[in-house]
C-alpha cells in the first residue's frame, strides 16, 4: 500500500497515466479495435461506437504530446537542481577546505600603525581677487532678430 501511494504523489504519474492511457488506445486501435463496426448493431450504437472513436483519435494524440511533452520538462528540471545542488556542494566543500588551509597556516598580522598626519600649515591669506569695475566690464552684444537686409 505505501508503494502505491509514492506512485499515485509522484510527480510523473499524471502524464506518464495520460501517456499509458494513449499507448493503450492505439494499440487495441491498431489490433481490432474497430471490430465493433463488423457485428450488426443498432444504427444508434454504431453512431455513438464511431463519434467515441472520432473524439479519441483527434485528442489522444494531443494528450500524448502534452503528457510527454510534460514529463520531459519536469525530467530537465529535476536535473538541472540535481546539477545546481552538486555544484553548491562541490563549492562548499572548496570554501571549507579553503578556509581550513587559512586557519592552518595563519599568515603573519600585517598591522601597520597610520603615520600621524602632518600639522596643517597655516596658508597665508589670499587676497581677494580684484573684481573688475563697471565701467571696464564689456556689455555683452545683443542680437537684432527679423529679416537682414541685404546691402
Amino acid at each position: 500500500m505505501e508503494t502505491l501511494k509514492k506512485i499515485v504523489s509522484n510527480q510523473y504519474f499524471p502524464a506518464a497515466a495520460v501517456l499509458t492511457a494513449v499507448v493503450l488506445f492505439w494499440a487495441v486501435g491498431l489490433l481490432g479495435g474497430l471490430s465493433l463496426l463488423n457485428n450488426n448493431q443498432p444504427p444508434l450504437t454504431t453512431l455513438t461506437w464511431m463519434l467515441f472513436v472520432y473524439v479519441a483519435a483527434v485528442l489522444t494524440p494531443l494528450a500524448g504530446i502534452l503528457a510527454a511533452v510534460d514529463l520531459v520538462r519536469r525530467w530537465k528540471r529535476n536535473r538541472a537542481a540535481e546539477i545546481a545542488v552538486d555544484a553548491y556542494g562541490e563549492a562548499r566543500a572548496a570554501e571549507a577546505e579553503f578556509m581550513a588551509e587559512e586557519a592552518a597556516a595563519p599568515e603573519p598580522a600585517l598591522i601597520q600603525e597610520r603615520p600621524e598626519p602632518a600639522p596643517i600649515q597655516e596658508r597665508p591669506a589670499q587676497q581677494p581677487t580684484q573684481q573688475k569695475r563697471p565701467e571696464q566690464q564689456q556689455k555683452p552684444i545683443q542680437k537684432k532678430s527679423g529679416p537682414r537686409k541685404a546691402a
